[in-house]
């Protein structure tokens, strides 16, 4: 029995089309800087919001219509649910999808009962790719919600909490690495603080840093290549995650020695939660050589928190490809859509328009960003303003040829700089829209 019987293959039919339900940019084989659109984008669909999302806001439950669910937490209709979500993946026609331990199983009990009840689902998952070919992109576990990670959990003052959540973790890796998948993602849900008076910062992150370096440890023993990856984000539910922004963690995987091990997944609403664009966040990880993985998204401009909402602005998806291309792409990574559906977008249906959406703004993001490279005038006019570091004095300092004390006498000698360029801001925006 079908769960979207009103939907086949989501199919390219152009710009012209006004089909709701079909691709106007995003052609999966069209090819762009000599890769396909596929291979550049790597589309992910996440199961926690599409699947396990109800719509529920702190003012009301759920409003969600999903007709598959039977109203029990059982595995039963956790297996049902997976193959659900297979054939929403598959009529979409995206190649990967990314879950979080809890919403692909029930959790038990006990920690014995948990791992029993993810394996259940997991052997369904695993039918699933098999039949479908749709891959894993990558698993994480949730250890947020459960009331046992109130004060976090590798960060936890609580040692057992640590130890439960490194068991957790343990089980989560090992199922990913059974999926196939490509990627293993820590995300700190409540690795922060609320109040500095009870916290002892230090030790919580040493305390973070001894989980990860045993992931990576247990990763080498099971034989689990996947990469990696950490996200930032600021605050929500702490007042302050350790995890800010992307300067943040690479300055954590810096000082502990993981930087080797771990990438950045970033993700759009939060950085702009940091207080930074989705670029900047992008640039701060790629000049770093940490660009991992993105978690694609936007957040309400006038809220100040996190709405999830699906990416549908074609300058931020223009301004992130431009970078993620400049940066040499995602791979082992991907374009995660780690986004809802709005509450009063409770039909099923639904769930393909915003999918839809957030795959063409991102197929067009692509190629403008392709064609702004093929171009050349911004990388010129980028080069012209930083002309004078290509020769002569600064192609000295570059080459660490001066101190202090040379570049004094320089100085004394002519008295002055020569002058300034412009940094023409606004024909660099004018510039811009003619791509756009």
């Amino acid at each position: 029995m079908t769960a979207f019987p009103e939907v086949n293959s989501i199919l390219f039919e152009g710009p012209e089309s006004r089909n709701p339900l079909a691709f106007r940019y995003y052609d999966a084989d069209e090819m762009v800087e000599g890769k396909s659109m596929r291979d550049h984008l790597r589309f992910s669909v996440v199961y926690w919001h599409t699947f396990r999302g109800t719509g529920a806001d702190p003012f009301g439950p759920g409003t969600a219509l999903r007709p598959w669910e039977d109203g029990t937490d059982s595995v039963e209709n956790a297996q049902n649910r997976a193959r659900v979500a297979f054939e929403f993946i598959e009529k979409l026609g995206a190649p990967f999808y990314a879950f979080h331990d809890r919403d692909v199983a029930p959790e038990g009990a006990t920690l014995a009962e948990s791992n029993k009840n993810l394996d259940a689902v997991a052997k369904v998952l695993k039918e699933e790719q098999d039949r479908t070919g749709i891959q894993l992109l990558w698993g994480t576990a949730n250890m947020f919600s459960n009331p046992r990670f109130m004060h976090g959990a590798a960060t936890s003052p609580n040692s057992e909490a640590f130890a439960y959540a490194a068991g957790q973790v343990k089980h989560a890796m090992e199922v990913t690495h059974e999926l196939g998948g490509q990627g293993y993602t820590f995300w700190g849900g409540r690795e922060g603080y609320q109040n500095l008076w009870n916290t002892d910062m230090k030790r919580e992150l040493d305390h973070l840093a001894k989980f990860l370096h045993m992931a990576v440890d247990h990763a080498k023993k099971i034989g689990f290549q996947g990469q990696f990856y950490i996200e930032p984000k600021p605050k929500e539910p702490t007042k302050h995650q350790y995890d800010s922004d992307a300067a943040a963690c690479l300055n954590f995987l810096r000082q502990y020695d993981l930087i080797d091990h771990l990438k950045l997944n970033l993700e759009t609403n939060h950085a702009t939660l940091a207080g930074h664009t989705m670029q900047h966040e992008l640039e701060t990880a790629g000049a770093a050589g940490a660009l991992g993985s993105v978690d694609a998204n936007t957040g309400d401009m006038l809220l100040g928190w996190d709405t999830d909402q699906f990416p549908t602005d074609i300058y931020l998806t223009s301004q992130c490809m431009y970078s993620i291309l400049k940066y040499g792409g995602l791979n082992p990574g991907g374009v995660n859509f780690d986004a809802k559906v709005r509450r009063e977008s409770f039909e099923p249906i639904d769930l393909f328009y915003a999918h839809i959406g957030g795959m063409d703004a991102f197929a067009r993001g692509l190629k403008i960003a392709a064609a702004m490279r093929a171009d050349g005038k911004l990388e010129g006019l980028l080069s012209e303003r930083y002309a004078s570091w290509d020769d002569g004095l600064g192609a000295e300092i570059e080459a660490g040829k001066h101190t202090l004390e040379s570049l004094s006498e320089v100085m004394l000698k002519q008295g002055d700089i020569a002058g300034n360029v412009s940094g023409r801001q606004e024909m660099l925006e004018n510039l811009i829209n003619t791509y756009i």
